[in-house]
C-alpha cells in the first residue's frame, strides 16, 4: 500500500487519501490551464504572462494618482523585487509610466500609459469570452465560495513552502561521521 500523502482527517475520505490526490491532480490541471490562458493573453498583446499580469494589475489598481510597486506585489502575492523587474520592462516598452509621489518623494507611483491602455483594449475582445469559458461551470454562489477558498489557500501555500524549506534543509554533519 502506498504511503498517505495527507493525514489531516478533513482531507481523508473513509481513511483514504485517494480523494485528496484526485483533488490535487485536478487542481494542478486547472492551474496549468489558467497559467496557459495568462501566457496566451500576454502573447496576444506582445508580452510575457507575468508582464501582462503586472500591466493589468497596474491598470486596475492605479486609481487617479497611480499605484506603488508594493501594492502590486501584495495584490499578486509576489515579491517587490520581482514586480520591480516586470515594471522596469513595462516602462522600457512605454506601457507603464513611473513618477515620484508628490507627498513622499521616495515612493514611486505607476500608471498605465496610452500605449498600455491600447494593448489592454486590444485584448478585451478576447479576454472576456475566454474568462467566461474558463469559469463557465460556476454559478454566482460557486464563484463567491471558490474566490473565498482561494483567498484562504494562498497563505496556506506560503506556510507549506516554509515548512518544505524547513523539512528539506540539509542536515548538519555529526562529529565523527563522514
Amino acid at each position: 500500500m502506498a504511503r498517505r500523502t495527507v493525514t489531516k482527517p478533513e482531507l481523508m475520505v473513509g481513511g483514504s487519501d485517494a480523494a485528496f490526490r484526485r483533488f490535487i491532480h485536478g487542481f494542478l490541471a486547472f492551474a496549468a490551464r489558467v497559467g496557459e490562458v495568462r501566457t496566451r493573453f500576454g502573447e496576444y498583446i506582445g508580452l510575457s504572462g507575468s508582464a501582462y499580469t503586472t500591466l493589468i494589475s497596474v491598470a486596475h489598481l492605479q486609481g487617479k494618482n497611480g499605484v506603488g510597486v508594493n501594492r502590486i506585489a501584495e495584490h499578486l502575492h509576489l515579491s517587490g523585487s520581482f514586480v520591480s523587474i516586470e515594471v522596469g520592462k513595462l516602462v522600457k516598452a512605454g506601457l507603464v509610466a513611473k513618477r515620484s509621489d508628490a507627498i513622499d518623494r521616495r515612493r514611486v507611483l505607476l500608471t498605465v500609459t496610452e500605449a498600455g491602455r491600447a494593448r489592454l483594449a486590444q485584448l478585451a475582445a478576447v479576454q472576456a469570452p475566454v474568462n467566461n469559458a474558463l469559469f463557465d461551470c460556476l454559478d454566482a454562489e460557486d464563484f463567491r465560495r471558490f474566490a473565498a477558498v482561494i483567498a484562504d489557500l494562498v497563505p496556506c501555500g506560503d506556510r507549506a513552502i516554509s515548512m518544505l524549506d524547513l523539512l528539506t534543509l540539509p542536515q548538519p554533519r555529526r562529529a565523527g561521521r563522514r
